[in-house]
């Protein structure tokens, strides 16, 4: 609870002083962004060379079709490509229950947003969560609220760190396997579409990279611009 004087700062989920655990794990949250930011150029290059090294990093839903297609024509084992999905989809998870033990609502509504939708979002997610308890991690996933919500509502209610942890691999497992099924089924026509994408990734990689800088670039000189001066009033009175 905020103390005398103390106002939530509508950018972040606590209020007051942060201490070292808020600190800790803000940056791993923050890092979760970073991280899936700086991935965005490898995606279409390995997506048709390497998905199960693609599944690793990212965990993504495409990797892991892809994976799965790949499995069936017999370019990458199908026990890899599940057991490799797992750390890349739950790798930053954990700050994430961090963040429901340490700031529970206000983690909430930072997620969700502020608003009419978010309240709806959030409160959609605790009735879920509340309702479902340890089951409502378990199928995280396939409800319809996002699955950080969840898991800031596990560490909110008191859920111990093993169990979440056990929990949601198994949560991971159970949608990977869903996944890998559809690559599967798909088969060469995914492996196909795939190694087309890789095909100009590269290129588009490059684009996006220059893109990148050259818009960060434009944004630094007009901030290290100086302003200019002010034109002189007009002194002269209507008379």
């Amino acid at each position: 609870m905020p103390t005398t004087g103390e106002r939530p700062r509508p950018d972040l989920p606590w209020t007051g002083r942060p201490g070292r655990a808020d600190l800790i794990c803000w940056a791993g949250i923050a890092l979760s962004g970073l991280y899936a930011l700086a991935l965005i150029p490898l995606r279409p290059v390995l997506i048709g060379r390497n998905p199960v090294l693609l599944e690793l990093l990212t965990g993504s839903m495409t990797s892991i079709v892809t994976a799965g297609a790949f499995a069936r024509v017999g370019q990458a084992s199908l026990v890899l490509a599940v057991a490799a999905a797992v750390p890349g989809m739950i790798v930053f998870d954990p700050f994430f229950w961090w963040a429901g033990r340490l700031w529970g609502r206000g983690m909430l509504t930072f997620v969700a947003g502020r608003g009419g939708r978010g309240d709806r979002m959030i409160a959609r997610a605790e009735r879920l969560g509340r309702r479902l308890g340890w089951v409502g991690v378990l199928i995280s996933y396939y409800l319809p609220v996002p699955a950080a919500l969840l898991f800031v509502i596990a560490g909110w209610t008191g859920m111990r760190l093993v169990t979440f942890v056990l929990l949601d691999a198994a949560a991971a497992l159970l949608w990977i396997g869903m996944l890998i099924g559809l690559g599967y089924f798909l088969g060469q026509d995914a492996v196909d579409v795939a190694k087309t994408i890789s095909h100009y990734g590269t290129w588009a990689s490059i684009a996006l990279v220059v893109g990148v800088m050259v818009v960060r670039g434009v944004r630094g000189r007009r901030a290290a611009a100086p302003a200019p001066a002010a034109e002189p009033a007009d002194v002269t009175a209507d008379r």
